[in-house]
């Protein structure tokens, strides 16, 4: 069985960083993509960053300049550093993984953290 935690999420004052993590654990045999998603009510989840294996990265144009995406693959995790934050960057953030276990490859969700953004 494969699980993602997600940690960090907050309230924080516009302006403000914070950094989310992501561990991934289970029977994991490898990991190609992990990402960083978001949802407010009523929308769909949008992308927020992902990141390849080899550390190739892709963001919304929303935070560009604002969120980094990384990855320690000896850890299985995922982190997102938040910084100049808008009261519009508030969401629950999900973290994303494709990985393959013993038994194929698959792509996984974690509960979800709530960032909150205001003053």
């Amino acid at each position: 069985q494969v699980r993602l935690v997600e940690s960090g999420g907050d309230l924080v004052q516009p302006g403000g960083s914070l950094r989310l993590s992501c561990a991934a654990s289970g029977s994991i045999v490898s990991i190609n993509t992990m990402g960083w998603y978001r949802q407010t009510p009523g929308n769909q989840r949008e992308l927020v960053a992902d990141i390849t294996s080899v550390n190739i990265t892709k963001s919304a144009d929303s935070v560009k300049g604002r969120f980094t995406i990384s990855r320690d693959n000896a850890k299985n995790t995922v982190y997102l550093q938040m910084n100049s934050l808008k009261p519009e960057d508030t969401a629950v953030y999900y973290c994303n993984a494709h990985l393959r276990t013993r038994a194929s490859w698959g792509t996984y969700w974690g509960q979800g953290t709530q960032v909150t953004v205001s003053s």
